[in-house]
Protein backbone atom coordinates (compact mmCIF):
# COMPACT_ATOMS: atom_id res chain seq x y z
CA UNK A 1 0.00 0.00 0.00
CA UNK A 2 2.68 2.20 0.84
CA UNK A 3 4.65 4.39 -1.96
CA UNK A 4 7.99 5.49 -2.14
CA UNK A 5 9.74 7.51 -4.75
CA UNK A 6 6.95 9.44 -5.39
CA UNK A 7 6.91 13.69 -5.61
CA UNK A 8 4.31 16.04 -5.03
CA UNK A 9 4.02 19.57 -5.08
CA UNK A 10 1.02 21.84 -3.34
CA UNK A 11 0.21 25.22 -5.49
CA UNK A 12 -1.50 27.46 -2.95
CA UNK A 13 -2.72 30.81 -3.63
CA UNK A 14 -2.01 33.20 -1.09
CA UNK A 15 -4.22 34.97 0.43
CA UNK A 16 -6.37 34.02 -1.74
CA UNK A 17 -9.51 36.55 -1.42
CA UNK A 18 -7.83 39.20 -0.66
CA UNK A 19 -5.27 38.64 -4.05
CA UNK A 20 -8.82 37.91 -5.96
CA UNK A 21 -9.76 41.35 -4.67
CA UNK A 22 -6.61 43.30 -4.86
CA UNK A 23 -6.28 42.39 -8.95
CA UNK A 24 -9.51 44.27 -9.41
CA UNK A 25 -8.82 47.41 -7.13
CA UNK A 26 -5.14 48.36 -7.38
CA UNK A 27 -6.41 50.97 -3.95
CA UNK A 28 -6.18 47.98 -2.12
CA UNK A 29 -2.39 46.74 -2.55
CA UNK A 30 0.28 47.32 0.43
CA UNK A 31 -2.36 48.83 2.46
CA UNK A 32 -3.76 46.39 5.49
CA UNK A 33 -7.10 44.40 4.16
CA UNK A 34 -9.21 41.80 5.62
CA UNK A 35 -12.15 40.03 3.69
CA UNK A 36 -14.86 38.62 6.25
CA UNK A 37 -17.59 35.77 6.87
CA UNK A 38 -20.68 35.95 6.42
CA UNK A 39 -22.71 38.47 7.45
CA UNK A 40 -20.04 40.72 7.72
CA UNK A 41 -18.55 38.55 11.48
CA UNK A 42 -14.97 37.55 11.43
CA UNK A 43 -11.91 37.93 9.18
CA UNK A 44 -11.37 34.91 7.37
CA UNK A 45 -8.68 36.45 4.91
CA UNK A 46 -6.09 38.93 6.00
CA UNK A 47 -3.47 40.83 3.80
CA UNK A 48 0.48 40.39 5.45
CA UNK A 49 -0.25 44.03 6.29
CA UNK A 50 -3.21 42.84 8.31
CA UNK A 51 -1.44 40.32 9.74
CA UNK A 52 1.44 42.34 10.44
CA UNK A 53 -0.69 44.59 12.73
CA UNK A 54 -2.10 41.49 15.05
CA UNK A 55 -5.11 40.77 13.16
CA UNK A 56 -5.65 37.47 14.12
CA UNK A 57 -7.61 34.52 11.73
CA UNK A 58 -11.16 34.43 12.78
CA UNK A 59 -11.34 37.55 14.80
CA UNK A 60 -14.78 38.92 15.01
CA UNK A 61 -14.72 42.35 13.60
CA UNK A 62 -16.15 44.08 16.40
CA UNK A 63 -13.22 43.18 18.12
CA UNK A 64 -10.96 44.54 16.26
CA UNK A 65 -12.57 47.87 15.20
CA UNK A 66 -9.96 49.83 17.17
CA UNK A 67 -7.14 48.34 14.50
CA UNK A 68 -9.52 49.14 11.90
CA UNK A 69 -9.90 52.57 12.70
CA UNK A 70 -6.36 53.36 13.75
CA UNK A 71 -4.59 51.94 10.85
CA UNK A 72 -7.21 52.67 8.11
CA UNK A 73 -7.38 48.71 7.54
CA UNK A 74 -9.56 48.03 4.29
CA UNK A 75 -12.59 45.92 5.31
CA UNK A 76 -14.25 43.90 2.28
CA UNK A 77 -17.70 41.53 2.29
CA UNK A 78 -16.75 38.09 0.97
CA UNK A 79 -17.39 37.45 -2.99
CA UNK A 80 -18.32 34.48 -3.42
CA UNK A 81 -18.77 34.55 -6.91
CA UNK A 82 -15.96 36.38 -7.92
CA UNK A 83 -13.68 33.61 -5.49
CA UNK A 84 -15.17 31.06 -7.73
CA UNK A 85 -14.36 32.15 -10.94
CA UNK A 86 -10.83 32.87 -10.31
CA UNK A 87 -10.97 29.57 -8.23
CA UNK A 88 -11.95 27.57 -11.62
CA UNK A 89 -9.04 30.05 -13.83
CA UNK A 90 -6.40 29.13 -11.27
CA UNK A 91 -6.84 25.39 -11.50
CA UNK A 92 -7.22 25.18 -15.20
CA UNK A 93 -3.97 27.01 -15.78
CA UNK A 94 -2.21 24.42 -13.56
CA UNK A 95 -3.81 21.81 -15.36
CA UNK A 96 -1.68 22.24 -18.54
CA UNK A 97 1.20 21.15 -16.69
CA UNK A 98 0.18 18.29 -15.90
CA UNK A 99 -2.52 15.29 -16.66
CA UNK A 100 -5.66 14.91 -15.19
CA UNK A 101 -4.84 11.67 -13.38
CA UNK A 102 -2.50 13.94 -11.69
CA UNK A 103 -4.06 16.43 -9.99
CA UNK A 104 -5.93 16.92 -7.18
CA UNK A 105 -8.17 19.85 -6.33
CA UNK A 106 -7.96 20.26 -2.96
CA UNK A 107 -9.71 23.18 -2.08
CA UNK A 108 -10.57 26.68 -3.59
CA UNK A 109 -7.01 27.77 -3.66
CA UNK A 110 -5.08 24.77 -3.30
CA UNK A 111 -3.90 22.05 -5.85
CA UNK A 112 -1.98 18.78 -4.87
CA UNK A 113 0.22 17.85 -8.42
CA UNK A 114 1.78 14.26 -9.07
CA UNK A 115 5.23 15.54 -10.65
CA UNK A 116 7.31 12.01 -10.50
CA UNK A 117 6.90 11.49 -14.19
CA UNK A 118 8.85 14.86 -15.15
CA UNK A 119 11.37 14.23 -12.73
CA UNK A 120 13.75 12.94 -15.12
CA UNK A 121 13.20 15.34 -17.39
CA UNK A 122 12.82 18.16 -15.85
CA UNK A 123 14.21 20.62 -13.21
CA UNK A 124 11.18 20.78 -10.80
CA UNK A 125 12.03 23.82 -9.39
CA UNK A 126 12.95 25.36 -12.14
CA UNK A 127 9.47 24.01 -13.78
CA UNK A 128 7.84 25.35 -10.22
CA UNK A 129 9.18 28.49 -10.91
CA UNK A 130 7.44 28.51 -14.49
CA UNK A 131 3.88 27.72 -13.05
CA UNK A 132 3.90 29.83 -10.39
CA UNK A 133 5.06 33.11 -12.85
CA UNK A 134 2.12 31.76 -15.35
CA UNK A 135 -0.34 32.32 -12.67
CA UNK A 136 0.70 35.52 -12.06
CA UNK A 137 0.99 36.63 -15.58
CA UNK A 138 -2.16 35.07 -16.47
CA UNK A 139 -4.29 35.58 -13.33
CA UNK A 140 -2.59 38.40 -11.14
CA UNK A 141 -2.72 35.66 -8.31
CA UNK A 142 0.64 34.95 -6.68
CA UNK A 143 0.80 31.69 -5.80
CA UNK A 144 3.67 29.37 -3.55
CA UNK A 145 4.60 26.34 -4.45
CA UNK A 146 6.26 22.94 -2.08
CA UNK A 147 7.83 20.31 -3.26
CA UNK A 148 8.23 16.91 -1.31
CA UNK A 149 8.47 13.09 -1.36
CA UNK A 150 4.73 12.77 -0.17
CA UNK A 151 1.58 15.25 0.14
CA UNK A 152 2.41 16.11 3.59
CA UNK A 153 6.07 17.19 2.81
CA UNK A 154 4.68 19.03 -0.04
CA UNK A 155 2.11 21.00 2.55
CA UNK A 156 5.50 21.65 5.18
CA UNK A 157 7.10 22.68 1.80
CA UNK A 158 4.45 25.50 1.08
CA UNK A 159 4.76 26.35 4.47
CA UNK A 160 8.74 27.31 4.11
CA UNK A 161 8.31 29.24 0.78
CA UNK A 162 5.63 31.48 2.51
CA UNK A 163 7.65 32.38 5.38
CA UNK A 164 10.90 32.73 3.46
CA UNK A 165 10.93 35.08 1.12
CA UNK A 166 14.34 34.70 -0.13
CA UNK A 167 12.72 30.98 -1.86
CA UNK A 168 11.31 33.57 -4.29
CA UNK A 169 7.74 31.03 -3.87
CA UNK A 170 9.16 28.20 -4.12
CA UNK A 171 10.43 24.71 -1.69
CA UNK A 172 11.53 21.62 -2.87
CA UNK A 173 12.45 19.96 -0.19
CA UNK A 174 13.40 16.82 -2.23
CA UNK A 175 16.24 18.20 -3.90
CA UNK A 176 17.10 20.31 -0.37
CA UNK A 177 20.11 18.92 1.54
CA UNK A 178 18.65 17.23 4.77
CA UNK A 179 20.38 19.28 7.11
CA UNK A 180 18.72 22.77 5.62
CA UNK A 181 15.48 20.59 5.45
CA UNK A 182 16.06 19.58 9.71
CA UNK A 183 17.09 23.29 10.51
CA UNK A 184 13.63 24.23 8.92
CA UNK A 185 11.28 21.16 10.80
CA UNK A 186 13.10 22.71 14.15
CA UNK A 187 11.55 25.95 13.84
CA UNK A 188 7.92 24.63 12.57
CA UNK A 189 5.69 23.98 15.49
CA UNK A 190 4.23 20.78 15.25
CA UNK A 191 0.20 22.40 14.88
CA UNK A 192 1.68 23.13 11.17
CA UNK A 193 1.36 19.71 10.29
CA UNK A 194 -1.65 18.75 7.82
CA UNK A 195 -4.51 16.80 10.00
CA UNK A 196 -2.92 17.53 13.30
CA UNK A 197 -4.64 20.32 14.33
CA UNK A 198 -5.18 22.21 17.13
CA UNK A 199 -6.37 19.37 19.92
CA UNK A 200 -3.97 16.46 18.83
CA UNK A 201 -1.18 19.47 19.33
CA UNK A 202 -1.83 19.71 22.80
CA UNK A 203 -1.85 16.28 23.38
CA UNK A 204 1.56 15.93 21.37
CA UNK A 205 3.34 18.77 23.09
CA UNK A 206 2.15 16.86 25.84
CA UNK A 207 4.31 13.95 24.70
CA UNK A 208 7.17 16.05 23.97
CA UNK A 209 6.85 16.70 20.32
CA UNK A 210 6.94 20.25 19.74
CA UNK A 211 8.17 20.66 16.43
CA UNK A 212 7.44 19.66 12.79
CA UNK A 213 11.45 17.35 12.97
CA UNK A 214 10.40 15.85 16.55
CA UNK A 215 7.23 14.49 14.84
CA UNK A 216 9.26 12.88 11.72
CA UNK A 217 11.57 11.43 14.41
CA UNK A 218 8.35 10.12 16.56
CA UNK A 219 8.16 6.25 16.95
CA UNK A 220 5.24 4.98 14.66
CA UNK A 221 3.87 2.49 16.19
CA UNK A 222 3.53 4.60 18.98
CA UNK A 223 1.89 6.98 17.49
CA UNK A 224 -0.80 5.26 16.04
CA UNK A 225 -0.96 3.51 19.65
CA UNK A 226 -1.83 7.25 21.50
CA UNK A 227 -3.50 8.32 18.26
CA UNK A 228 -4.76 6.42 15.46
CA UNK A 229 -3.17 4.94 11.81
CA UNK A 230 -4.17 7.88 10.72
CA UNK A 231 -1.40 10.05 12.75
CA UNK A 232 0.78 6.88 11.64
CA UNK A 233 0.25 7.50 8.53
CA UNK A 234 1.30 11.28 9.06
CA UNK A 235 4.79 10.45 10.75
CA UNK A 236 5.35 8.21 7.84
CA UNK A 237 4.70 10.79 5.25
CA UNK A 238 7.25 13.11 7.17
CA UNK A 239 10.11 10.54 7.01
CA UNK A 240 9.17 10.53 2.94
CA UNK A 241 7.12 7.24 2.72
CA UNK A 242 3.88 8.37 0.43
CA UNK A 243 0.65 6.79 1.95
CA UNK A 244 -1.44 9.26 0.39
CA UNK A 245 -2.60 9.17 -3.20
CA UNK A 246 -3.35 11.81 -5.36
CA UNK A 247 -7.28 11.84 -6.08
CA UNK A 248 -7.87 12.86 -9.28
CA UNK A 249 -11.44 11.90 -9.44
CA UNK A 250 -13.50 13.83 -6.40
CA UNK A 251 -15.64 11.24 -4.96
CA UNK A 252 -19.11 11.90 -5.59
CA UNK A 253 -21.07 14.17 -3.69
CA UNK A 254 -23.32 12.92 -0.09
CA UNK A 255 -25.13 15.93 0.40
CA UNK A 256 -25.43 19.80 -0.81
CA UNK A 257 -25.76 22.02 2.08
CA UNK A 258 -27.26 25.32 1.40
CA UNK A 259 -27.93 27.63 4.70
CA UNK A 260 -27.04 31.16 5.73
CA UNK A 261 -27.65 33.15 8.83
CA UNK A 262 -29.92 36.34 8.34
CA UNK A 263 -28.85 39.95 8.30
CA UNK A 264 -31.27 40.58 10.82
CA UNK A 265 -34.07 38.51 12.93
CA UNK A 266 -37.45 37.88 11.35
CA UNK A 267 -40.50 37.24 12.69
CA UNK A 268 -42.38 36.83 9.38
CA UNK A 269 -43.11 33.36 7.78
CA UNK A 270 -43.01 34.67 4.29
CA UNK A 271 -39.40 36.09 4.78
CA UNK A 272 -38.71 32.63 6.06
CA UNK A 273 -40.46 30.94 3.16
CA UNK A 274 -38.22 33.31 0.59
CA UNK A 275 -34.89 32.71 2.25
CA UNK A 276 -35.63 29.32 2.26
CA UNK A 277 -36.71 29.81 -1.92
CA UNK A 278 -32.97 31.26 -2.31
CA UNK A 279 -31.34 28.75 -0.25
CA UNK A 280 -33.24 26.01 -2.81
CA UNK A 281 -32.48 27.10 -5.95
CA UNK A 282 -28.88 27.57 -5.75
CA UNK A 283 -28.72 24.16 -4.13
CA UNK A 284 -30.52 22.96 -6.95
CA UNK A 285 -27.99 24.57 -9.34
CA UNK A 286 -25.22 23.13 -7.79
CA UNK A 287 -27.03 19.62 -8.16
CA UNK A 288 -27.64 20.17 -12.03
CA UNK A 289 -23.98 21.32 -12.66
CA UNK A 290 -22.81 17.86 -11.04
CA UNK A 291 -26.28 15.84 -12.78
CA UNK A 292 -27.39 14.36 -9.96
CA UNK A 293 -31.09 14.15 -8.80
CA UNK A 294 -32.33 14.34 -5.07
CA UNK A 295 -34.40 11.44 -3.87
CA UNK A 296 -34.25 13.28 -0.11
CA UNK A 297 -35.03 16.97 1.22
CA UNK A 298 -34.03 17.95 4.95
CA UNK A 299 -35.26 21.80 6.29
CA UNK A 300 -33.79 23.21 9.07
CA UNK A 301 -34.32 26.59 10.92
CA UNK A 302 -33.57 27.91 13.92
CA UNK A 303 -33.30 31.47 16.46
CA UNK A 304 -30.19 32.35 17.53
CA UNK A 305 -28.31 30.28 20.47
CA UNK A 306 -26.81 33.43 21.91
CA UNK A 307 -29.94 35.32 22.41
CA UNK A 308 -30.09 35.32 26.22
CA UNK A 309 -33.90 37.08 26.22
CA UNK A 310 -35.31 34.40 24.42
CA UNK A 311 -35.67 31.26 24.23
CA UNK A 312 -33.98 28.84 21.31
CA UNK A 313 -36.04 27.08 19.16
CA UNK A 314 -34.85 24.85 16.23
CA UNK A 315 -37.13 22.43 14.11
CA UNK A 316 -35.91 20.13 11.43
CA UNK A 317 -38.18 18.14 8.85
CA UNK A 318 -37.40 15.55 6.54
CA UNK A 319 -38.70 14.72 3.07
CA UNK A 320 -38.83 11.47 0.78
CA UNK A 321 -39.60 12.19 -2.83
CA UNK A 322 -40.96 9.05 -4.96
CA UNK A 323 -39.44 10.95 -7.57
CA UNK A 324 -35.84 11.41 -7.36
CA UNK A 325 -35.79 15.08 -9.05
CA UNK A 326 -33.82 18.18 -9.93
CA UNK A 327 -36.36 20.22 -10.58
CA UNK A 328 -35.91 23.91 -8.59
CA UNK A 329 -39.95 23.97 -9.25
CA UNK A 330 -40.64 20.53 -6.97
CA UNK A 331 -38.17 21.13 -4.93
CA UNK A 332 -38.78 24.92 -4.11
CA UNK A 333 -42.84 23.54 -3.64
CA UNK A 334 -41.72 20.55 -0.85
CA UNK A 335 -39.05 23.52 1.00
CA UNK A 336 -41.56 25.82 1.50
CA UNK A 337 -44.53 23.59 2.52
CA UNK A 338 -41.85 22.22 5.15
CA UNK A 339 -40.42 25.59 6.57
CA UNK A 340 -45.01 26.58 6.93
CA UNK A 341 -44.94 23.53 8.84
CA UNK A 342 -42.31 24.63 11.09
CA UNK A 343 -43.07 28.40 11.51
CA UNK A 344 -43.65 29.51 15.12
CA UNK A 345 -45.18 32.53 16.29
CA UNK A 346 -42.99 34.70 18.43
CA UNK A 347 -39.52 32.74 17.26
CA UNK A 348 -37.13 35.57 16.05
CA UNK A 349 -35.55 32.99 13.37
CA UNK A 350 -32.18 33.48 12.79
CA UNK A 351 -31.21 30.73 9.98
CA UNK A 352 -32.60 28.68 7.72
CA UNK A 353 -31.64 25.90 5.42
CA UNK A 354 -31.59 22.93 3.27
CA UNK A 355 -29.87 19.89 2.61
CA UNK A 356 -30.50 17.43 -0.01
CA UNK A 357 -29.45 13.81 0.00
CA UNK A 358 -30.27 10.61 -1.48
CA UNK A 359 -28.14 12.13 -4.22
CA UNK A 360 -27.79 9.84 -7.56
CA UNK A 361 -26.40 9.85 -10.70
CA UNK A 362 -28.84 11.26 -13.43
CA UNK A 363 -27.51 9.01 -15.77
CA UNK A 364 -27.35 6.15 -13.98
CA UNK A 365 -31.27 5.99 -12.32
CA UNK A 366 -34.36 4.23 -13.80
CA UNK A 367 -37.20 5.71 -12.94
CA UNK A 368 -40.43 4.16 -11.73
CA UNK A 369 -42.47 2.61 -14.95
CA UNK A 370 -45.58 4.42 -13.71
CA UNK A 371 -44.33 7.87 -13.32
CA UNK A 372 -45.67 10.41 -15.22
CA UNK A 373 -42.60 10.76 -18.13
CA UNK A 374 -44.38 13.95 -20.07
CA UNK A 375 -44.28 15.87 -16.36
CA UNK A 376 -40.81 14.79 -16.24
CA UNK A 377 -39.78 16.08 -19.72
CA UNK A 378 -41.86 19.55 -19.40
CA UNK A 379 -39.99 20.01 -15.93
CA UNK A 380 -36.56 19.30 -17.39
CA UNK A 381 -37.28 21.63 -20.66
CA UNK A 382 -38.41 24.15 -18.29
CA UNK A 383 -35.13 24.00 -16.39
CA UNK A 384 -33.58 24.31 -19.13
CA UNK A 385 -35.24 27.67 -20.37
CA UNK A 386 -34.24 28.88 -16.89
CA UNK A 387 -30.56 28.24 -16.70
CA UNK A 388 -30.38 29.27 -20.38
CA UNK A 389 -31.96 32.73 -19.77
CA UNK A 390 -29.74 33.04 -16.22
CA UNK A 391 -26.72 32.38 -18.08
CA UNK A 392 -27.55 35.42 -20.26
CA UNK A 393 -29.00 37.61 -17.74
CA UNK A 394 -28.09 36.39 -14.52
CA UNK A 395 -29.62 34.57 -11.50
CA UNK A 396 -31.56 37.95 -10.39
CA UNK A 397 -33.86 38.35 -13.71
CA UNK A 398 -35.52 34.84 -14.29
CA UNK A 399 -36.23 33.05 -10.34
CA UNK A 400 -38.65 31.28 -8.46
CA UNK A 401 -40.12 34.12 -6.46
CA UNK A 402 -38.78 37.56 -5.09
CA UNK A 403 -36.10 36.13 -3.29
CA UNK A 404 -33.35 37.02 -5.93
CA UNK A 405 -35.51 40.66 -5.54
CA UNK A 406 -32.68 43.62 -3.34
CA UNK A 407 -32.91 44.57 0.09
CA UNK A 408 -34.88 41.68 1.39
CA UNK A 409 -34.91 41.70 4.98
CA UNK A 410 -33.38 38.04 5.62
CA UNK A 411 -30.65 38.89 3.06
CA UNK A 412 -26.94 38.55 4.56
CA UNK A 413 -25.17 41.59 5.85
CA UNK A 414 -22.39 42.62 2.92
CA UNK A 415 -22.41 46.61 3.65
CA UNK A 416 -19.03 46.21 1.91
CA UNK A 417 -19.16 43.79 -1.12
CA UNK A 418 -17.17 44.61 -4.00
CA UNK A 419 -18.37 44.10 -7.56
CA UNK A 420 -18.87 40.64 -9.74
CA UNK A 421 -16.27 41.04 -12.32
CA UNK A 422 -17.26 38.87 -14.17
CA UNK A 423 -20.86 39.50 -14.71
CA UNK A 424 -22.43 41.97 -17.50
CA UNK A 425 -23.52 44.44 -14.64
CA UNK A 426 -20.19 44.30 -12.91
CA UNK A 427 -17.55 44.05 -15.61
CA UNK A 428 -15.00 47.04 -15.60
CA UNK A 429 -15.33 49.88 -18.05
CA UNK A 430 -11.94 51.00 -19.80
CA UNK A 431 -12.91 54.76 -20.56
Amino acid sequence: MRQQNKIFALVDVNNCYVSCERLFDPSLHNVPVIVLSNNDGCAVARSQEAKDLGIKMGVPLFQIKDIVQKYNVKVLSSNYALYAEMSRRFHSVLSEFIGPEDQEIYSIDESFLELTSLAENYDLTEYAQVMRLRVLKWLGLPVCVGIGRTKTEAKIANHIAKKNNYLNGVCNLVDMDPCSAEKYYQEIEVGEVWGVGRKHSKKLQGMGINTVLDLACANDLEIRKQFSVVMARTVSELKGISCIEIEDAPPPKKQIVSSRSFGEKITDVNCLKEAISKYVQDATRRLRDENLICGCLIVFVQSSPFDKNNSYYSSSLTYEISDPTDSALILNRIAVDLVEKQFKEGVKFKKCGEILTELIDKDAHIPDMFIDHKSVELNENLMRAMEKAQAWFGNTKLAIGPCYLPNRTWSMNRANLSRNYFSVQGMLKVN
